[in-house]
């Protein structure tokens, strides 16, 4: 995933962050010296991975990057780097930014703040069939379908218990976001009838579905009843030293919940409250 669909899923990594700043972090009286820019919020973040964030400023990244700088009298820098295998390793670990604006809660190459959102992986398909009023991977209505799933992530096991993996459409969830994009081709093809269905990280799920034509149907996948969980807490990542700028951007996001939530949903991002019920304003 991180997007969720992509950074939960990364292989564990040392976080290296170099001779000089781990020198710099254990001297002094006994404490670490946290290395935060002073004067820019340094953003690591993916140049081409749309909703979240791209190298013309265009995600939602980037746009909670836009407002915490405001916040904080800063400006924003980004260091960029796809969000493949060595994503953190690369950037966060290597002092070469110093948040990743969006992470799921527990992934532990990063420490993270408090949670800004929930959100769920969504089914989503083409309304006015028979699968409207659908809720959950089990539901009968999905047998016989060819639903779309990327191989590896927690749908995929959802998919294989409820007997749909057979016929399902496989897509490969490493893939270089300068290249290809994954989610919007899966998304494409649920408009376009290659498949019935498909199950889909959420903000993606919101984001190309609001724009597909005619709109298509997303359903947070809050109810499901076994396999693997569906709805995780969404985070900022920090290096694990960087205490005083964790608690920096927690009071952050509790004091502007409400800007963070607005520019979500320009989004399409499904949002959740405690009792996974949908956030609309």
């Amino acid at each position: 995933m991180l997007t969720t669909h992509r950074i939960a899923a990364l292989a564990a990594a040392i976080l290296l962050i170099g001779t000089s700043a781990a020198s710099a972090q254990h001297s002094g009286l006994g404490g670490a010296v946290e290395l935060i820019d002073p004067e820019y919020l340094r953003v690591c973040a993916d140049p081409d991975n749309l909703p979240f964030s791209d190298d013309k400023g265009a995600g939602f990244e980037n746009k909670l990057a836009e407002l915490v700088a405001s916040k904080l009298g800063k400006k924003v820098s980004y260091h960029y780097f796809p969000q493949v295998t060595g994503f953190v390793r690369n950037t966060l670990a290597a002092n070469r930014c110093d948040v990743i604006m969006n992470y799921p809660q527990g992934d532990e190459l990063v420490q993270n703040t408090n949670a800004y959102y929930r959100t769920a992986y969504a089914l989503v398909y083409r309304g006015g069939g028979e699968l409207d009023g659908i809720e959950t991977i089990e539901d009968a209505k999905l047998q016989g379908k060819r639903v779309g799933v990327v191989a590896g992530t927690p749908p995929a096991t959802n998919l294989a218990k409820a007997g749909l993996i057979g016929k399902a459409k496989p897509y490969q969830l490493f893939v270089d976001t300068r290249i290809d994009s994954t989610f919007e081709q899966m998304i494409k093809d649920v408009e376009d009838g290659v498949t019935d269905a498909a199950v889909v990280w959420g903000p993606v799920a919101g984001y190309y579905a609001a724009r597909a034509n005619p709109p298509l149907e997303v359903v947070p996948l809050t109810a499901e009843k076994v396999g693997s969980r569906m709805v995780y807490r969404m985070t900022m990542g920090v290096r694990a030293a960087d205490q005083n700028w964790k608690r920096q951007l927690n009071d952050l996001i509790r004091e502007n919940q409400g800007e963070i939530n607005k520019i979500l949903l320009e989004y399409s991002v499904p949002i959740l409250d405690e009792k996974d019920q949908r956030i609309t304003q």
